[in-house]
């Protein structure tokens, strides 16, 4: 059994950071790729970035390319999501989770963290 928790989130200005943070319970976690979606009011939840258990994959959607990175610490059980360059159209309530499947395939993860709000006024 894993648990997730999101921490980070915030009201930031356009142009701004912020880092999230996915903490994890469970001994299994650093077997899981992890990723992160986003859901923005009156839309489907969508694939933001993902990292695989050894960190030598990650994938990115193309509105956050250059923008955004994905890192891990299996050691602490905590992957980052570091996010610069934020626009308000980042605007959404961002979850990880933890699979065994291919980062963008939503009904593939086993677990899913509370969600954590971001903000980015303009």
């Amino acid at each position: 059994q894993v648990q997730l928790v999101e921490s980070g989130g915030g009201l930031v200005q356009a142009g701004g950071s912020l880092r999230l943070s996915c903490a994890a319970s469970g001994r299994t976690f650093s077997r899981y790729n992890v990723g992160w979606f986003r859901q923005a009011p009156g839309k489907e939840r969508e694939f933001v970035i993902g990292i695989s258990w050894s960190s030598d994959n990650t994938d990115y959607a193309n509105s956050v390319k250059g923008r955004f990175t994905i890192s891990r610490d299996n050691a602490k059980n905590t992957v980052y999501l570091q996010m610069n360059s934020l626009e308000p159209e980042d605007t959404a309530v961002y979850y990880c989770g933890a699979t065994n499947g291919w980062f963008r395939r939503r009904g593939e993860y086993a677990y899913w963290g509370q969600g954590t709000q971001v903000t980015v006024s303009s």
